[in-house]
């Protein structure tokens, strides 16, 4: 499971329902939401 820093929890946590986005200078990056507090958490990378 990709891991993303959650602002809100000021945590590293897993990424709940990870998707794979492009980023307008086509570079890979996984978005999702954070388990505990549910907030949006996005990482630069591929899945």
């Amino acid at each position: 499971m990709p891991t993303a820093y959650c602002f809100k929890c000021q945590q590293k946590k897993e990424i709940k329902d990870p998707r794979q986005v492009i980023l307008k200078n086509n570079r890979p990056a996984v978005q999702g939401t954070c388990p505990v507090c549910g907030a949006k958490v996005f990482r630069i990378g591929k899945l």
